[in-house]
């Protein structure tokens, strides 16, 4: 980790400096530890920054210790501890400024699509970096703004800027379809953006060496020790594989579905034809597949069924139904509400 790197290299150049000032005076080379490690555990909860953010904490330590020489030079007769934790202690203030500096300003400036968006990149100190990252998809499917305004997903929501640069593709799709989905995502990440509730964070991170979105995106969250917040099932796969947190909205969507048991009566309205000879085919509110057994002859009409199984899968939720007896033989009228239950 970068920030680690940082944090180590002040921490040895204390000590180092400490020795040669004090002509390797053991307990001096101690105390500069000390401070060192105190000033690194005040600032503990960093996140990890890119290479302009390692060049923003060099040009802070070199401002800050500009800074030291300047106060010290106002106490030229000052005792050698005192100068030994002013030069530590502005160097390491200004090369921590610098690296703050560089991860909360957003240098992107505006993203436009069908009309201009301004990217904020509010970057909050949370225990355990909750952290959340977008996929293209996901936003795009539009629920996960619903899912955050329910507040089941806590932490921030990182939307790397290699996202928005796929999304931006897609609204610039000259097929009409792709390009409403990508503008819709905008317009998704605006609502997100606009919600004080809701911290949003546009990342700078990239990975050059890597060229898959995907792939892009597992890396990122593999350094952040943060989750990945999708639809696609491939994606939560490989994720998984790399020992990446996933939240995959389909999962939830289809955890909270209703739950019906063998024997229970539904009504349903049958719209298709099943794969197998015979079947009809309707759907729930909520878009659950439910399969009827001799449902055919009834297709355009809706008609009470009884549960025989329901099927989970990674793809969503099936139900098999038989028709009941005393609908055999009733001529319903098509266009009843698709979905009720007998209690």
């Amino acid at each position: 980790m970068k920030i680690w790197a940082i944090r180590s290299c002040f921490i040895i150049a204390s000590a180092a400096i400490c020795y040669v000032v004090y002509d390797g005076d053991v307990f001096a080379v101690l105390a500069a530890l000390v401070v060192a490690f105190l000033l690194v555990a005040a600032e503990f909860c960093l996140h990890l920054p890119s290479t302009r953010d390692v060049v923003a904490s060099l040009i802070g330590l070199f401002l800050g210790l500009l800074v030291a020489v300047g106060v010290i030079s106002l106490f030229p007769q000052s005792h050698r501890s005192l100068t030994i934790i002013l030069v530590l202690s502005f160097g390491y203030l200004g090369m921590m400024l610098g690296y703050y500096f560089a991860t909360t300003l957003d240098f992107g400036g505006l993203l436009r699509s069908n009309g201009a968006i301004r990217s904020r990149e509010t970057h909050a100190l949370q225990s355990g970096n909750n952290f959340k990252i977008l996929d293209t998809s996901v936003i795009i499917d539009g629920r996960i703004l619903e899912i955050c305004q329910t507040k089941f997903i806590e932490g921030t929501l990182v939307i790397p800027r290699f996202v928005l640069n796929e999304l931006q593709r897609i609204a610039d799709s000259t097929d009409s379809l792709r390009r409403n989905k990508g503008r819709r995502g905008f317009d998704i990440l605006r609502a997100l953006q606009n919600n004080p509730a809701i911290v949003v964070e546009i990342t700078e991170e990239d990975v050059p060496h890597l060229t898959e979105v995907d792939a892009k995106l597992v890396h990122l969250a593999q350094e952040r020790d943060a989750t990945i917040v999708t639809n696609d099932l491939n994606l939560n796969k490989v994720a998984e594989l790399q020992s990446v947190k996933v939240l995959n909205i389909n999962e939830l969507s289809n955890a909270v579905r209703p739950v019906v048991i063998a024997g229970e009566v539904i009504q349903v309205f049958l719209l298709k034809e099943g794969k197998e000879p015979n079947q009809g085919v309707g759907y729930l509110d909520d878009g659950t597949m439910v399969i009827v057994e001799d449902g055919k002859p009834y297709i355009g009409k809706a008609l009470n069924v009884e549960v025989t199984q329901m099927l989970r899968t990674s793809a969503g939720q099936m139900i098999f139904t038989r028709i009941k007896a005393d609908e055999m033989d009733v001529d319903e009228e098509p266009g009843l509400h698709p979905y009720s239950r007998s209690w």
